[in-house]
């Protein structure tokens, strides 16, 4: 009679055959890797690489720099002054908007998940008085005027509604459909590049690994700020949902880096199950690092924050948790935050912007007493879910937790010699044990 596995031997497992199989220590989602599917290259070359036409740079698209008319009115922008200090700049007139270029913007999404009627009408949500006046002063300036009842008829075309009820509504008809701008739930942060620098084809995008480590500290850090404010739009936001979806594979609308927000007013079935486990297993996270570090599955370390080949998630990935006592975002030291972010970058740095890849972040909601852990999962979205994960619950990777390591760790070392990441501990270098998550 074969022997039964331990909750920690059935996290990651060998066959005979050389199949590996996984479950999630948190969910309990089973994944297997099988033998001679996991030789296929990360990304899909591009079969007509087409030369990048400069004449449109800051225009490729609508979150470029040159088109912010395109997009609702913007909440807060990051920009670089004249002597390279950072600075916050927060409701700008219509006017203002091109006097700077911002490195990082917060503006509403045009085509919310969960939409401002959403909150209004289920929740009795309405503008804050503070967002009153800002929507009054915009509307103000013929600029700010012309500019959001511009994009409010792009949001009614593109929803379906025709000219002719457009050019029926009143002013007053179209401005309703703009208080979203002003007191709405879901927030996109867009990076200023389209393109790598000294791009030469349209491949050759910019992602959250071409940013400088500086960037990404500012990009990251911009985002969990903005979660915090999320979590003050209404009394009866439970949850701000965080990721950034990279690519049209893993759900990008547009090819320009950018993070998404949304406040929804349930806790995620993920967290959920996550709360359910921890009441039941409460050195559940222990266990968990445990695994990566004896199964060697540690890629990189620095004071604040551990990565490793993630295990038991449907796609192949990499795990960045941030270490000592469970804190939320944007509970974040300025030093705990770099440390989280320069891991971050560096696993999008080797991985490669030509990867399609989902970043997901998962945190305690602020209702919540259990010591939950903020960490971040980069999802690799090179596969298609199809009938037999359908049928059987059972998800099948091409890659399995090993093979990321010996994947991203070359491209790493070689980063790190260049100085294109920040300084980290790498591989085998990396040394971590349970007591790493405590204060």
């Amino acid at each position: 009679m074969a022997k039964e596995l331990s909750r920690t031997d059935r996290a990651i497992v060998r066959l005979a055959d050389g199949t590996v199989k996984q479950q999630n220590l948190l969910t309990g989602t089973e994944v297997w890797t099988v033998p001679g599917r996991g030789n296929r290259p990360l990304s899909v070359p591009d079969a007509q690489v087409r030369p990048i036409d400069h004449g449109r740079d800051g225009g490729h698209c609508a979150f470029c720099e040159h088109r912010y008319l395109e997009t609702p009115p913007e909440k807060s922008r990051l920009v670089l002054d004249d002597h390279g200090d950072w600075r916050e700049l927060s409701g700008l007139p219509a006017e203002a908007l091109s006097e700077t270029t911002a490195e990082f913007r917060r503006i509403p999404n045009l085509f919310e998940i969960v939409s401002y009627n959403y909150w209004h009408l289920n929740h009795g949500h309405t503008p804050s008085e503070a967002e009153h006046r800002r929507m009054a002063e915009y509307l103000a300036s013929p600029t700010g005027y012309d500019h959001v009842m511009s994009v409010v008829r792009s949001r009614l075309l593109a929803s379906g509604v025709d000219d002719a009820e457009i050019s029926a509504m009143s002013d007053s008809q179209m401005l309703g459909h703009a208080n979203g701008f002003f007191s709405g739930g879901h927030d996109i942060i867009i990076a200023k590049r389209h393109y790598a620098d000294g791009a030469t084809d349209e491949s050759q995008l910019a992602g959250s690994g071409t940013l400088t480590p500086e960037e990404h500290y500012r990009y990251t850090d911009f985002t969990a700020r903005s979660m915090e404010d999320l979590y003050g739009l209404d009394p009866n936001v439970r949850y701000v949902a965080t990721f950034q979806n990279w690519l049209k594979p893993a759900g990008a609308s547009f090819d320009h880096l950018h993070k998404q927000l949304v406040a929804i007013d349930d806790l995620a079935v993920q967290t959920e199950a996550e709360l359910n486990r921890l009441r039941s297993q409460p050195d559940i996270y222990e266990e968990i690092l445990k695994v990566a570090a004896t199964r060697k599955l540690l890629i990189a370390q620095n004071d604040h924050a551990v990565a490793m080949a993630g295990f038991g998630h449907r796609f192949p990935g990499i795990a960045i948790w941030p270490l000592h006592s469970p804190i939320n975002p944007w509970e974040a030291s300025a030093e705990q935050m770099r440390g989280v972010s320069d891991i971050l970058h560096a696993m999008h740095a080797a991985t490669g912007a030509d990867v399609p890849c989902n970043e997901e972040w998962y945190h305690r909601p602020p209702t919540v007493r259990t010591p939950m852990r903020w960490r971040i999962l980069l999802k690799w979205r090179i596969s298609t879910l199809a009938g037999f994960e359908g049928g059987t619950r059972i998800y099948l990777n091409t890659i399995d937790p090993w093979t990321v390591v010996d994947k991203v760790l070359p491209r790493l070392h070689e980063m790190r010699e260049a100085g294109t990441i920040a300084p980290m501990r790498l591989g085998a270098e990396c040394r971590v044990d349970p007591g790493m998550l405590e204060g």
